[in-house]
C-alpha cells in the first residue's frame, strides 16, 4: 500500500441563519466547501540526482577511462615482452575495463549515445571475416587508421578476440598463438578505445559536445533546460535506464542465445564468448542497476539513489525492488553451477538451462515491478 505523505482535506464550513419574526421566517441556507483531497507524496530529489550523477555515473566513467589506460599500457608491454605474464596481464586489464562498461549500461543516455561511443566501444557481433582480412592485409595498424575502421572491427570484442582466441574450446590463448601483427592491431584498438573513454569523461565533466555546450552532468544537476525540464525528467531518465538494461539482459543477452530448447540454442549470439566472460557481463549489468538504485558503488557511501525516491512514495515497493535486484544478480551468478560452466556451454546443458530459466524469470519479475509499479509511482510525485 502506498504511503500518502501529503493529504489536504478542506474544512467544511456550515452556518445556519435563523431569523425571528411574527409569523414568518427567513430562508436559511447551508454553504459547504467541497472536500478536496490531494494524494501523492513529496520528495526533494536534488541530493539523489547529484549523488547518482557524480558518484555513480561520472565516477564510473572515470574508472572506465582509468582502466582503459591500464589496458592500453598492458598491450604495449605485451608487444615489448611477448611472454605469458604480459599476455595474462593484458587479458586481466581487458576484464577490469569491462566491469565498469557493463555496469555503466544501466545509464546508456547522454554522450555515450549522442557521440556514438556505445557502438565504437561495444559493437556486437564482431565482424570476424573483416578482422581476419585486415590481419592478412598490409594495412598499417595505427590509432588514426583503426579509428576510421567500421565499428565491427574495433572496440571491446576485437580486443577480446585477439587476446583470448575464438572461445570455442577454451578461453586460454597462449603467447605462442599470438602473432606480432595481432599485437600491433591490439595496441591500436586499445589506444582508440582509450581515446573514446576519455571523450566520454570529457563530455560529462567539461562539455557535452562542443566548447560552448555545458558538461552533460550540468543538465542533470540543474534541470530546467532543453534536455530535462524538471527533476521529474531526470528521475524518469534514470528509471528508464535501469528498465532498459534489465530488459536487454533478460530478453536479449540471455534469452536470444538460450532459444526455446537445446536444439535452438545459438552460441554465435553469446556476447563476450571469446573470453567466457558472458555471465560476469550479465551480472555486472544488474550490479549497475543496483548502483543507481542504492546510489553507490560500495557500502561506504550512504548517499541516496532511486531507492530513496521510491521509499518516499512506497516503502514496501522500495524493499521489493531491492530484493528483486539482489535475486536477479544471484540467479545470474548461479548459472555457472558447481562446475563454473561458461554461458555458451550452459545453454546446451540440461541443468544449465534450468538455472538460466530461473535467471530469466528473476529478471522478468524485476522488469515487471519497475514498469508496472515504479513508473506509475512517478506520476504520484508532487514536485
Amino acid at each position: 500500500m502506498k504511503t500518502v505523505l501529503n493529504s489536504i482535506t478542506a474544512v467544511i464550513l456550515a452556518s445556519t441563519l435563523v431569523a425571528c419574526g411574527s409569523s414568518s421566517s427567513d430562508d436559511s441556507s447551508d454553504t459547504s466547501t467541497p472536500v478536496t483531497e490531494v494524494t501523492g507524496f513529496s520528495y526533494d530529489a536534488t541530493d539523489l540526482i547529484e549523488n547518482v550523477t557524480e558518484q555513480v555515473i561520472v565516477d564510473g566513467y572515470e574508472m572506465l577511462n582509468s582502466k582503459a589506460t591500464v589496458l592500453h599500457n598492458a598491450t604495449l608491454t605485451l608487444l615489448e615482452n611477448k611472454n605469458e605474464t604480459a599476455l595474462a596481464a593484458a587479458q586481466q586489464a581487458w576484464k577490469d575495463a569491462r566491469v565498469f562498461w557493463e555496469q555503466g549500461e544501466s545509464h546508456i543516455f547522454g554522450p555515450v549515445d549522442s557521440l556514438s561511443i556505445d557502438p565504437h566501444l561495444d559493437t556486437w557481433p564482431l565482424n570476424t571475416a573483416d578482422l581476419e582480412a585486415l590481419l592478412a592485409s598490409n594495412t598499417t595498424f595505427s590509432a588514426d587508421n583503426v579509428k576510421n575502421f567500421d565499428d565491427g572491427v574495433q572496440g571491446f570484442h576485437t580486443m577480446e578476440f585477439l587476446l583470448f582466441g575464438n572461445g570455442v574450446e577454451d578461453n586460454d590463448k597462449s603467447i605462442d598463438e599470438m602473432t606480432v601483427r595481432e599485437m600491433e592491431y591490439l595496441i591500436a584498438c586499445a589506444e582508440v578505445f582509450n581515446i573514446h573513454t576519455q571523450s566520454l569523461v570529457d563530455a560529462w565533466v567539461i562539455s557535452a559536445n562542443a566548447d560552448d555546450e555545458p558538461a552533460y552532468k550540468d543538465y542533470l544537476l540543474t534541470p530546467g533546460n532543453d534536455k530535462y525540464s524538471s527533476e521529474l525528467g531526470v528521475i524518469e531518465e534514470l528509471v528508464n535506464g535501469v528498465i532498459g538494461i534489465v530488459d536487454e539482459v533478460g530478453n536479449g543477452k540471455i534469452a536470444e542465445p538460450f532459444g526455446t530448447s537445446k536444439d535452438t540454442a545459438d552460441t554465435s549470439l553469446v556476447e563476450s564468448q571469446y573470453s567466457w566472460n558472458s555471465l560476469t557481463d550479465f551480472s555486472n549489468n544488474i550490479v549497475g542497476v543496483q548502483n543507481v538504485f542504492l546510489g553507490t558503488f560500495s557500502d561506504e557511501n550512504d548517499s541516496p539513489g532511486l531507492k530513496a525516491f521510491i521509499n518516499a512514495g512506497d516503502a514496501e515497493l522500495a524493499a521489493k525492488v531491492e530484493t528483486q535486484i539482489s535475486a536477479a544478480i544471484a540467479a545470474i551468478d548461479a548459472i555457472a553451477g558447481a562446475d563454473d560452466m561458461p554461458f555458451r556451454q550452459a545453454i546446451k546443458d540440461d541443468a544449465g538451462r534450468v538455472r538460466i530459466q530461473t535467471a530469466i524469470d528473476a529478471l522478468g519479475e524485476l522488469q515487471a515491478t519497475l514498469e508496472e509499479e515504479v513508473v506509475p509511482l512517478i506520476k504520484e510525485w508532487n514536485l
